[in-house]
């Protein structure tokens, strides 16, 4: 038993440890130390839920609807581009208020429309925890599958939690203005390249 909950821990960690949008905007919360509680806790949630939902039988539907993976696609892609113009913009203008003591960019509500908008409008965690996870613990035996659904979940927390809070020890790096024009330059080009090969896909 304790194997099927470090199997869901392991396979969770590994494929939400590539870098994605998800993680990039919950890096950057991290580094501006902006709504960090919130944006761990949101993308945290949203996962939660869509490893749930996706054990209980949504990925196979998902799986067999194309119609369905198209919508998550175009609108997943119109969401990155966006956010990563959103991104550029401030990476031409040198990060409005980049310096890390600054009063906060985002309102509570914004920072939680992000949080969500980067967990839920993002094809590639529909793919991750609904299709990929979800396919696999739907195949665990039925007492087993809520311990798989527990390690995959415990992952989950752990990863935005250390993403979030451990960003603040790359801070000496982004109290350069140049560092966050870098940053935020390389995350809009990572967004528009996501959103093209959904869109080419």
């Amino acid at each position: 038993m304790g194997n099927v909950f470090f199997n869901g821990f392991a396979l969770t960690l590994g494929l939400i440890m590539a870098i994605g949008a998800q993680n990039a905007h919950v890096l950057r919360q991290g580094l501006r130390g902006e709504h960090v509680l919130l944006t761990v806790s949101v993308s945290a949630l949203c996962d939660m839920a869509l490893i749930l939902v996706g054990i209980a039988g949504l990925g196979a539907l998902f799986a067999a609807n194309p119609d369905l993976m198209a919508v998550a696609r175009y609108g997943g892609a119109a969401f990155l581009l966006w956010y990563g113009a959103r991104s550029l913009r401030a990476a031409l203008r040198g990060g409005v208020r980049a310096e890390l003591g600054a009063r906060t960019q985002l309102s509570r509500g914004q920072a939680l429309l992000a949080a969500a908008g980067f967990s839920l409008l993002n094809p590639h965690a529909y793919l991750d925890t609904v299709v990929l996870l979800g396919s696999i613990g739907s195949q665990q035996a039925e007492d087993l599958r809520p311990l798989f659904a527990a390690g995959a979940i415990t992952a989950s927390i752990v990863w935005f939690v250390l993403l979030g809070y451990g960003a603040r020890l790359l801070v000496p790096l982004f109290s350069r203005p140049a560092a966050w024009r870098v940053l935020d330059a390389l995350v809009a080009l990572m967004l528009w390249g996501i959103a093209a090969s959904l869109l080419l896909a």
